[in-house]
């Protein structure tokens, strides 16, 4: 479905109306349109998409909005809500990877990409305000990416569909950016339906809705911002990507994604000492997502709380891209009555999702945070993950 297709909802009508009241004080006139995507979690399947694997996101009821006019004169201007209150000012025509910093360089690389697709773009005016949390884990920057790629593809009517919008985002941050990341966070900005999670393969980007209904069983998705901040663009996540391509090369496989579960003892006693954790990890995460579709499928949400906390386990001691406030948070909410928990996203920081009872997320939610009070952490942020839709036209 394109982005211009789905239906505005009465959240979207009172965003899309702020957004085009700053547009109009920040550029003088008003949008042509507004168009929201959302940020993401993943309920299971990290590091899984840049291996060929499986994940199982859900977009977030948090979007980032952006109200977008055309320019004839080769100007892309953006301003956020966020930001100092300046105008940042582009020339389409010399974007180019590393010329652009800070968040301005997420939506000027998908400009930038949509051209190096050679696709007929031209400047325009941007406004944004986001409700993502930045350096959450919650993929603060492809909602950004997305929502501008949906803004574009509306303003030039260009017609890409939703896979396509994702690789551009993608082509972005990856090229532009300079994050290596894979297409899961894009694919689930984009493709996401409300009240389902999206079940994606990462090599055919072929996709299925799972309905994952938590309030018709009694449960909630807790999200536990550690206020960790984290960057992909550090270096250690491109690291792990070397090193799992490294791997699989040793392996004779194209990707990990084509290691069978079965064969996995044998490959590990061939690998070096550093590679064989991040195999171990990916293979067996790439299992767990196939259980956890089948678990929603068959109706037993509650299942997933197993899986998760062996996917924080596996992310923890093999992949090893926790950190102390992940891995309290995991450790308090599943003592408080979480049924089970996990770090989201990348990594090295961010937030975690527990799976609880309603009945006891206040519970959960005053454990951890009496536990980050006694180890001395900041406090941590909590919200609710609720399945929301994906990218979309909103005025």
């Amino acid at each position: 479905m394109s982005a211009d297709a789905v239906p505005s909802t009465g959240g979207d009508e009172a965003a899309a109306a702020a957004v085009g009241r700053g547009f109009e004080e920040v550029h003088g006139r008003a949008p042509e349109g507004v168009w929201a995507a959302p940020g993401r979690v993943n309920l299971i399947g990290e590091h899984t998409d840049y291996n060929d694997g499986f994940a199982l996101p859900m977009a977030l009821p948090q979007t980032t909005v952006l109200g977008a006019r055309r320019r004839t004169d080769g100007l892309l201007r953006l301003h956020s809500a966020q930001g100092d209150g300046r105008v940042t000012e582009l020339r389409v025509a010399g974007l180019a990877p590393g010329a652009v910093t800070g968040w301005a360089r997420y939506p000027a690389g998908v400009v930038w990409a949509l051209r190096e697709r050679g696709l007929p773009v031209g400047g325009a005016d941007l406004h944004l305000d986001s409700s993502v949390p930045v350096g959450a884990g919650l993929s603060s920057s492809a909602a950004l990416e997305c929502a501008t790629a949906a803004a574009y593809d509306g303003l030039y009517g260009l017609r890409l569909d939703g896979p396509e919008l994702a690789r551009v985002a993608q082509h972005a941050e990856n090229a532009f950016a300079g994050v290596p990341c894979g297409i899961m966070d894009q694919m689930a900005s984009v493709c996401c339906v409300e009240g389902s999670a999206l079940r994606l393969d990462s090599r055919t980007l072929d996709v299925r809705q799972v309905p994952f209904d938590l309030t018709g069983h009694g449960l909630r998705l807790l999200v536990l911002d550690t206020r960790v901040q984290h960057d992909l663009a550090d270096g250690a996540y491109a690291a792990l990507r070397a090193g799992c391509e490294r791997a699989a090369g040793l392996l004779g496989v194209p990707a990990l994604r084509d290691l069978a579960t079965a064969d996995l003892c044998a490959a590990l006693a061939e690998l070096p000492r550093d590679l064989a954790p991040l195999v171990r990890h990916v293979v067996t995460e790439n299992d767990r997502v196939g259980r956890a579709v089948d678990a929603l499928t068959a109706g037993a949400p509650e299942a997933l709380g197993a899986l998760l906390t062996a996917g924080h386990a596996s992310l923890r001691d093999d992949y090893r891209v926790s950190c102390p406030e992940t891995d309290l948070a995991v450790e308090a909410a599943v003592a408080a009555g979480a049924l089970g928990a996990r770090m989201t996203g990348g990594g090295f920081g961010g937030s975690v999702i527990a799976l609880v009872p309603v009945d006891s997320a206040r519970a959960v939610r005053r454990a951890v945070t009496g536990a980050f009070a006694a180890a001395g952490f900041a406090a941590p942020a909590v919200l609710e993950a609720v399945p929301s839709a994906g990218a979309r036209r909103i005025a």
